[in-house]
């Protein structure tokens, strides 16, 4: 009999652990697309706390930026991520679509790498064409210098 009410308390609170719930739609849910930008604008200022700002600033909290470009407040967000959350299925195609552009903007941003590289090599390039140009200006000149000193003694 023992054996019998631990298993039926067991499978009580094995079924009421592992339900499926999905929330019901908030009325001010943040809609799929919404999501998308939001997600990957708070990632990218999570990433940006360890990196000095233009004033040199290190660890500051960009998250009250993200909500106030997006015009949500936290509660709007924690209801909408936490209905999200409770269709998995969602959720997931919205983490892929955040990853995917998170991927694009690191290969646009080390294009723009490249691209600053080459000209700041460029431009040294030439700064040191210059240079040599002008070391052989001064030679020559230094030069026509001497020779004139030597037939003028």
């Amino acid at each position: 009999m023992n054996k019998l009410i631990y298993s039926l308390l067991l499978s009580i609170l094995i079924t009421a652990c592992t339900s499926n719930t999905i929330l019901e739609k908030p009325k001010n849910l943040i809609p799929k697309e919404q999501m998308v930008d939001l997600l990957t604008d708070m990632l990218l200022a999570n990433g940006a706390d360890n990196f000095k700002n233009i004033n040199l600033q290190r660890n500051v909290n960009y998250f009250p930026l993200v909500f106030e470009k997006h015009q949500i407040d936290t509660t709007r967000f924690k209801e909408s991520s936490y209905y999200y959350t409770s269709k998995i299925d969602e959720y997931d195609d919205i983490f892929e679509q955040v990853d995917q552009r998170l991927k694009a903007l690191k290969e646009q941003y080390d294009i723009e790498i490249k691209l600053t590289d080459s000209i700041d090599r460029a431009k040294k390039d030439s700064l040191r064409n210059l240079k040599n140009v002008r070391a052989r200006e001064i030679q020559k000149k230094g030069d026509t210098l001497k020779d004139f000193l030597k037939k003028t003694t």
